[in-house]
């Protein structure tokens, strides 16, 4: 039996601010056609902020909910959901009860919400319910200039305050921004970097764009990176967008290519994997191949999670969730009945996914942007029949 919460304070909050978080003092997505994303002071996104939040409960444990706008990141603890808005907000979303809260992001730069920037990564910290500490990656300006930047945050009440920015300056701009954060087996903080639109950044180690970086949860270079000094952990990437652990502690990330050419890849400390010299199945010395990738077509795959031996991998322009199954590697159509898909994650063999459907891009129905729940027991056993 389902309970249905309808929360309508989202609107006004938001409505009150829009396009920017409290202050103390691509080209499209992997060729993606659509709009340029607009800045949030438009009718339409005004529109959108003043509908409600609709979350639905299920005895089983099912969780849904409608009516968020450009959700990028999902987390949970316990029974606590807690979704990253690019516009800079965090939706605090009660499993349990269907309650939700709107969470202020108090920062010292303002989030510059244009383009592919804005507030992206997000992710809460291990011992989050000891220290309400969570990570999260925005754009930001200085001078004119794009540029993003890496901060820790504390939960204080209803609203998110910086508590230490740990890497600042890494480039941005409209297009191949990166933003996935997350924090890896070992305990460091790993972010996913675009190249902006210029190739030659991901091949210049000086250069923090097309790179997935590696630091202390204090912003400190550990001292086992692979370039003395450098927060660089591999480089040669146009767009990675999906950070993924397996139960070995192998990471994974997809990437977002030129022309189709997407790509899931196996990140090996201090490897190069290649853009912009080569892509898809090229080859050079020293580069890396992926273990897959979309040919011609166009995926533009995001956030990424490991479950049971398979990597779900959801996807913009593809519209769908990818499963790769790594030993045998075989790549399958998992879902896809909700348009562009931002995030995935799992927890417990539940699958949870987000739609990014009002970015611009999409064809938004009156529901979204939505998180959607799959048990993968009971598509599994639907399978088998």
């Amino acid at each position: 039996m389902k309970r249905l919460v309808v929360f309508s304070v989202l609107g006004v909050v938001l409505a009150a601010g829009l396009g920017t978080a409290l202050l103390w003092n691509d080209k499209d997505e992997a060729n993606d056609t659509g709009k340029k994303q607009n800045s949030l002071r438009q009718p339409d996104a005004k529109e959108v902020t003043q509908k409600v939040v609709e979350v639905s409960v299920s005895d089983d444990g099912s969780v849904n909910a409608n009516h968020l706008y450009i959700p990028w990141t999902i987390n949970k603890n316990g029974g606590l959901f807690f979704l990253s808005q690019r516009e800079g907000t965090v939706i605090q979303i009660n499993g349990d009860l269907g309650l939700v809260d709107v969470q202020n992001v108090k920062v010292s730069k303002d989030i510059y919400h244009e383009g592919e920037g804005g507030f992206l990564g997000f992710t809460i910290a291990p011992n989050f319910e000891k220290s309400k500490k969570a990570f999260a990656y925005h754009s930001y300006q200085k001078y004119g200039k794009t540029l993003n930047r890496i901060v820790s945050l504390k939960l204080n009440g209803n609203t998110w305050k910086e508590e230490a920015v740990l890497l600042e300056g890494i480039p941005g701009g409209e297009v191949n921004s990166g933003g996935r954060i997350k924090i890896g087996p070992d305990g460091m903080l790993y972010a996913t970097t675009g190249d902006v639109g210029k190739g030659g950044n991901a091949q210049d180690l000086k250069s923090l764009a097309g790179k997935i970086l590696r630091m202390t949860v204090s912003g400190e270079i550990p001292k086992d990176n692979p370039f003395k000094g450098s927060y660089v952990y591999s480089y040669g990437h146009r767009n990675p967008q999906g950070l993924a652990w397996d139960g070995k502690g192998n990471l994974y990330s997809s990437e977002h290519g030129e022309k189709g050419h997407d790509e899931i890849n196996l990140i090996q400390a201090g490897k190069n994997y290649g853009w912009p010299v080569i892509q898809g199945d090229e080859e050079a010395n020293g580069m890396v191949k992926p273990l897959v990738q979309s040919g011609d077509a166009t995926w533009a795959p995001s956030g990424m999670a490991f479950n049971d031996g398979k990597l779900f991998v959801a996807s913009l322009a593809g519209k769908k969730i990818f499963t790769y199954d790594v030993a045998n590697k075989k790549l399958n159509e998992f879902y896809a009945e909700a348009g562009r898909l931002r995030d995935v994650l799992v927890d417990h063999n539940e699958l949870f996914t987000i739609t990014s459907n009002r970015d611009k891009r999409g064809n938004p129905t009156d529901k979204d942007d939505r998180l959607i729940h799959i048990s993968l027991t009971e598509r599994a056993s639907a399978d088998k029949k």
